[in-house]
């Protein structure tokens, strides 16, 4: 009994100086540093000052496809053709990074135009900058769909009625971001911290969209934000 007494007491010494320890590195550390460990461990709402913009965006495929073939690539039948595009140098491909991650991909594939590849980069830099000044770090959205084939899209198509014939997918100029899962530097993330983010990148995009840098359309069915270079 008194060698389980003995155990329990020096377990709690360890377990108390422990505390100790990261209490006085919490106090050691910067203003910022600590504003972000109280953020980074919280579980309640964050007060958030944003405004809804996705249902702004309200751009219809009829309206500028005609428009965004001209400035994609021509149709790729099949995953061979898109290849060639790429070695062509009509399309790059796009890797996760710091401010945005690519989705394993089912009925695309992770390329795009050098304008869109360009757009993507500024709708990620300005997403981070707006999460970061909010006090939420490391923020990244998810991209869910990129460059289609031909044959992709006849699959697809068997699978959702609503997928568009004439989709930009087709001239890799467009991709899909989801607005409903997104990663950050939080360990408990809050329905406010995924509305917050939701409504930002909306925000973002909006803004780009304002700067005649692309069109973009709030898709409620597929929960992403459809956004298309010009």
């Amino acid at each position: 009994m008194r060698f389980f007494r003995t155990r329990f007491f020096r377990l709690l010494r360890n377990f108390i100086l422990f505390f100790l320890i990261l209490f006085a590195l919490y106090l050691v550390i910067s203003k910022d540093a600590r504003k972000s460990l109280r953020i980074y461990f919280s579980s309640s709402c964050i007060g958030y000052k944003q405004l809804s913009y996705s249902k702004k965006l309200t751009d219809r495929i009829v309206d500028y496809s005609e428009q965004a073939k001209l400035s994609g690539i021509k149709e790729c039948k099949n995953e061979k053709e898109l290849h060639q595009r790429v070695s062509d140098g009509g399309l790059v491909k796009i890797r996760s990074g710091k401010r945005f991650i690519v989705e394993k991909l089912s009925y695309s594939y992770p390329y795009l135009t050098k304008g869109s590849k360009d757009l993507l980069d500024e709708i990620g830099k300005r997403f981070r900058k707006k999460t970061e000044q909010s006090g939420l770090t490391g923020a990244r959205f998810i991209i869910t769909s990129m460059t289609r084939t031909t044959e992709k899209m006849k699959v697809l198509r068997r699978n959702n009625g609503n997928a568009s014939a004439n989709s930009p997918h087709l001239n890799g100029n467009a991709f899909d971001i989801s607005y409903l899962r997104f990663s950050c530097n939080k360990l408990f993330v809050t329905s406010c911290d995924k509305r917050f983010m939701k409504e930002a990148l909306a925000e973002v995009i909006w803004e780009l969209r304002s700067e005649k840098k692309c069109w973009a359309t709030y898709e409620l069915q597929q929960s992403c934000f459809h956004v298309v270079s010009r």
